[in-house]
């Protein structure tokens, strides 16, 4: 069931920065508030130990591919192209 709330005393700069979202978004002001609140209500935590266990799988095929990602490599990467 939807229901109706109502925001009081907004600050204008708030204000603005929203309207300017809901316009890059194509979205409504409403209806960009609602996203907002569902990214910041329902997203859910990363958990540590299956984000381990994901990385470790991914790495193990591709070990299997013959390609072996050690940390020299990662680094690298992450950092190709940085100042």
């Amino acid at each position: 069931m939807a229901t109706t709330i109502t925001i009081k005393n907004i600050p204008e700069n708030v204000y603005n920065l929203l309207k300017k979202r809901a316009a890059d978004h194509h979205r409504s002001l409403n209806n960009e508030i609602i996203t907002i609140f569902e990214k910041e209500i329902i997203s859910q935590k990363i958990n540590p130990e299956e984000y381990l266990k994901s990385a470790k799988e991914i790495r193990k095929k591709l070990q299997e591919k013959g390609v072996y990602l050690t940390e020299k490599k990662l680094n690298k990467a992450k950092n190709y192209g940085r100042l």
